[in-house]
């Protein structure tokens, strides 16, 4: 097995075992999940029971004014609108799914930004 599929297949080991341990503690609460890329990051508040994202925000969006690299001052600036976002939809809690993400750097950034804005993670 050559490099790149032994870390592929270890993100999504990681992923499915950090999936299935929030299902069983937080059923029947609504997921932040958190998507990461080299160029962008995004954030999605998403209801499992009914199959529906309720709020999302993204570092693509225009209206932050966001230009250039994806860094942690970027994640900042998308966990706070995802908290303001949840708070217009009257949404106070939700679990935290970083997938297979480690929590450092831009994951942990946004996490304790959403946090700072008052959503509870």
């Amino acid at each position: 097995m050559n490099r790149v599929n032994l870390k592929r297949t270890l993100f999504l080991n990681r992923r499915q075992r950090v999936r299935n341990k929030l299902r069983a503690v937080n059923a029947g609460h609504l997921r932040l999940s958190v998507h990461r890329s080299n160029k962008n990051i995004s954030v999605q508040i998403i209801d499992d029971k009914q199959g529906i994202t309720l709020a999302s925000a993204s570092s693509l969006e225009k209206d932050l004014g966001i230009n250039g690299k994806n860094n942690v001052e970027i994640a900042r600036k998308v966990g706070l609108k995802i908290a303001e976002r949840a708070k217009e939809a009257g949404i106070e809690r939700a679990y935290f799914d970083r997938g297979g993400f480690l929590f450092h750097g831009q994951v942990k950034a946004l996490a304790e930004a959403a946090r700072e804005n008052g959503l509870q993670i």
